[in-house]
């Protein structure tokens, strides 16, 4: 009796993740045609095969069905890039490419997020640009650990990191709406912008 209980909870646990996967992916195709703050609770209940009540099994409200899109893209690859920080010898035009390889798997993702970014319901903006400060700031602090930057002022180095952050977020917004033969060109442009920063970088005089 107990296995069977076990089991049948477990199913619930698995329906109501997949429900909760079809809400995000309903999300996604929808906006890509009018914005999410265009949508409405009822289709993208609707685009999940849900009545609009039980919605709120899931997620609270609309905003944190869209602050969780941002989580699963701009927090997702902080901490990624956090973790491959940890690897030794890891270079710049190696960490850009690894961005390039998180966004490529998820371009539907990113691509709402780069048009939510500036023009999208304020909820998103707010979480994005949260997300995006704490990307600089742990490029703040990676850049103060560089011997040649020591005298660098923590302003100095907010605005490098910045400019670093913002290059590579626009040549993701490029590379989300090309063609794949276009994609690898973007790749190496924003290798190459990095690159360039870093120079310019190593003659600034703070």
């Amino acid at each position: 009796m107990l296995i069977e209980m076990t089991e049948q909870a477990a199913t619930r646990v698995e329906r109501k993740e997949r429900t909760r996967a079809a809400l995000l992916d309903g999300t996604l195709a929808l906006a890509a045609d009018r914005g999410f703050a265009a949508l409405s609770l009822r289709e993208i209940a609707r685009s999940a095969g849900i009545v609009p009540t039980a919605f709120y099994r899931h997620f609270t409200s609309l905003d944190e069905l869209g602050t969780t899109l941002v989580d699963e893209g701009v927090r997702q690859l902080r901490l990624a890039l956090r973790e491959m920080r940890r690897t030794p010898n890891a270079h710049l035009g190696a960490t850009v490419r690894f961005v390039f390889d998180q966004v490529d798997t998820r371009r539907d993702l990113w691509g709402f997020l780069i048009r939510e970014r500036h023009g999208g319901a304020a909820a998103l903006r707010g979480a994005i640009a949260v997300e995006m400060q704490l990307i600089v700031r742990e490029l703040v602090v990676d850049l103060s650990r560089v011997r040649t930057l020591d005298a660098w002022s923590p302003n100095d180095l907010e605005l490098a990191s910045n400019l670093i952050v913002s290059t590579v977020a626009d040549r993701i917004a490029d590379y989300v709406v090309s063609e794949a033969r276009e994609r690898p060109r973007i790749v190496d442009r924003a290798v190459l912008q990095v690159r360039l920063i870093a120079l310019g970088m190593g003659v600034w005089k703070p």
